[in-house]
């Protein structure tokens, strides 16, 4: 009797859900395709020299309860405010102080969609790149808000992501995908196909230019201190690209990156702050390298089971050449999305968590490892 209810409970438990996922595997239509060979490179030479690996010991937190996921965060000096944008749609401003007890969050412009890019136009405007709604110019302290963009070529965005203005008023910006939704941005990530695209927008003409297309999830973007180039984020391929403005021409930034890039900052003073949402971990590096596991993890993740994990984010730190200087990570850290250094702090957003990081670099530095 007893073996006859072990081998039952083994029928049931573990050949019956097989041969379902088998029926499902050969049913779905979803068509991963292998990655190209360079998004699988691992680089000595873009691990830093100096590494903070114990991020969250010297941690302080912002708006605790009150931010509710701050993908991306903008510093405006004149007011000494945060502008960051939330999942439930607001873009939130924060007061900055020495003390993170001190600091107030504000609801201030809620855009009915989900804001993640954040920008400042010439003129006292607020540009927000809405993953769901498209490009966003805010003005009048909020009271209106207009429509700038949502397509391209006749290709609507998916997932506006990242923002930045010129001097001379032009937005350059990404749409990560024009395929799935932020609901479904993983998808992406698991197809292996490039439907990201870095664009831009004149204020003047109206005209939305596609200036690089065929990207692997276009993410964060940057403009370079002489305003001559772009560099901007592929997650995907963990890579980092420039872009020329006048020639109209690309060349890898940084490559092999030891994370999954998210937002990239320019500081002022000669460095980008790079966003690691998470270490490459090893799940990651076999469904990467194998289509069919990334058709197993899409079925699964379409009903609710998440085979993939994110750990170890971080912020590095890079010059003007995309030469690594400095890493600032922790084990139990991840999502992290943008680091922004503002004075001797860098503050940091997430995807998971309900409030800004920071972290004081005088304090806690990055050191070279014995």
């Amino acid at each position: 009797m007893l073996v006859f209810f072990s081998t039952r409970f083994l029928f049931f438990s573990i050949f019956v859900p097989f041969l379902i996922s088998i029926v499902l595997y050969q049913l779905d239509s979803f068509d991963p395709v292998p990655f190209p060979a360079d998004s699988l490179i691992s680089s000595a030479s873009s691990i830093p020299p100096l590494i903070n690996d114990r991020f969250l010991t010297g941690a302080e937190f912002i708006g605790v309860g009150f931010l509710n996921s701050p993908e991306d965060i903008a510093y405006h000096k004149d007011s000494n405010l945060i502008y960051t944008g939330c999942v439930d749609g607001w873009v939130k401003r924060v007061s900055i102080h020495d003390s993170v007890n001190e600091s107030v969050v504000e609801d201030w412009v809620n855009t009915g969609g989900r804001p993640l890019g954040i920008a400042f136009g010439l003129h006292g405007e607020v540009i927000v790149a809405d993953a769901n709604k498209g490009l966003l110019n805010i003005s009048d302290d909020g009271k209106k808000t207009e429509l700038l963009t949502d397509e391209a070529e006749g290709v609507g965005f998916k997932l506006t992501d990242a923002v930045v203005v010129a001097d001379n008023g032009v937005l350059y910006f990404t749409d990560a995908t024009y395929k799935y939704n932020i609901h479904q941005f993983i998808f992406d990530f698991l197809e292996g196909k490039p439907h990201g695209r870095l664009m831009s927008f004149d204020p003047t003409t109206r005209v939305t230019r596609v200036l690089v297309k065929d990207l692997y999830f276009a993410n964060g973007v940057s403009l370079s201190p002489d305003q001559t180039h772009l560099v901007f984020c592929e997650t995907i391929m963990r890579r980092c690209s420039k872009y020329y403005i006048n020639e109209e021409r690309v060349e890898v930034f940084i490559q092999g990156l030891p994370g999954y890039p998210d937002n990239i900052r320019y500081d002022g003073d000669g460095h980008y702050w790079i966003a690691l949402i998470s270490e490459v971990t090893t799940p990651w590096k076999l469904a990467m390298k194998y289509p069919f596991l990334r058709k197993l993890i899409y079925i699964a993740a379409k009903y609710g089971v998440e085979l993939l994990f994110i750990k170890n984010a971080g912020v590095m730190q890079v010059d003007l050449n995309g030469k690594p200087i400095a890493l600032y990570h922790d084990h139990p850290f991840s999502h992290i999305t943008s680091g922004v250094k503002i004075g001797n702090h860098l503050y940091c957003g997430n995807l998971l968590h309900s409030y800004i990081t920071r972290l004081d670099l005088l304090k806690y530095p990055a050191q070279k490892k014995l």
